[in-house]
C-alpha cells in the first residue's frame, strides 16, 4: 500500500532532523556528528555513485530522453511551466504529486526537473518513498538547461519567454 505524499514529505522531514541533529532523546545531547545513527547514514551516502537518483548533464539528460522511455516531469507551478519549460515536459507541481501518481508510470524512468534543484530532489525522495524505483532528478534544472543552450517551449531559446 502506498503512502500519501503528506506522509512520505513528513518521514523525509524527520530524517532530515535527525540529520541535522534536530531530534530529541540522547542522539541529541551528543556533539553534532557523532551518533551512531548519523555516521551510519554518512557512510552510506558518502558510498553512493555521484550519479545516484541524478542525471547531471544535459547531454546525459537528452540521451534519457532520446530513448523513448522516459517521462520528464516539470515540478514547478503552472504559470512557471507556461512560461518556459523543456520541450516535452509534463507539468505536474510538487504539491500535486500524490493526486497524479495514477499518471507516473511505474514501467518509466521518470526525471523531474524545477527552476533551481530543490523542488525536483523533494520530488524524486517523495516519489522513492512511493516505491517508484527509477526516478531521478535533474538538478542543473532549467537554468542547466537554459545555459547549455537548449531550447526552451514558450521561449525563444534564451531563456526569455516570449510575448
Amino acid at each position: 500500500m502506498r503512502t500519501s505524499l503528506p506522509q512520505a514529505l513528513s518521514v523525509l522531514v524527520l530524517v532530515l532532523l535527525l540529520l541535522v541533529g534536530g531530534g530529541s532523546g540522547s542522539a541529541a545531547a551528543e556533539p553534532q556528528g557523532s551518533s551512531p545513527l548519523q555516521g551510519t547514514i554518512d557512510q552510506y551516502l558518502h558510498s553512493l555513485p555521484a550519479d545516484f537518483h541524478t542525471i547531471r548533464t544535459v547531454p546525459a539528460l537528452k540521451k534519457v530522453m532520446a530513448s523513448g522511455n522516459a517521462l520528464l516531469i516539470d515540478v514547478r507551478q503552472p504559470s512557471e511551466y507556461r512560461a518556459g519549460h523543456i520541450i516535452g515536459a509534463v507539468n505536474i507541481p510538487l504539491r500535486d504529486l500524490d493526486e497524479h501518481l495514477s499518471d507516473i508510470p511505474t514501467d518509466k524512468e521518470i526525471v523531474l526537473y524545477c527552476s533551481t534543484g530543490f523542488r525536483s530532489a523533494m520530488g524524486v525522495m517523495a516519489l522513492q518513498l512511493q516505491g517508484y524505483s527509477q526516478v531521478r532528478g535533474f538538478p542543473p534544472s532549467l537554468a542547466g538547461w537554459q545555459a547549455a543552450g537548449e531550447a526552451v517551449s514558450g521561449s525563444d531559446g534564451s531563456g526569455t519567454a516570449q510575448a
